[in-house]
């Protein structure tokens, strides 16, 4: 396919080819700079350990307490912290 070079081309009289086109550029720019910094996916609490493995409070507090995501999780007092995608690897492997 050819570049686009008419800009002032309204979206409702683009081709379906030119549309592709231009959502691939847009699309392929964007993943770039996004691979660049892959973030942290951070949970606190029993209910945010509830929420990632999608079960109750209940099971949430024997998750922590078996010790199966000991290496994810990180507590000061009452405040729990868990590195999410660490957890779920440490679920896969037990």
């Amino acid at each position: 396919m050819e570049a686009i070079t008419d800009f002032n081309k309204p979206v409702w009289q683009m081709t379906k080819g030119e549309l592709m086109e231009l959502l691939g550029q847009t699309l392929t720019v964007r993943t770039d700079d996004n691979m660049t910094t892959p973030e942290k996916r951070i949970v606190y609490g029993i209910a945010g350990i509830a929420r990632l493995f999608n079960c109750s409070m209940t099971t949430a507090n024997r998750i922590k307490a078996s010790g199966k995501i000991d290496g994810a999780i990180s507590q000061y007092g009452r405040m729990i912290t868990v590195d999410a995608d660490l957890a779920l690897e440490l679920m896969r492997k037990k």
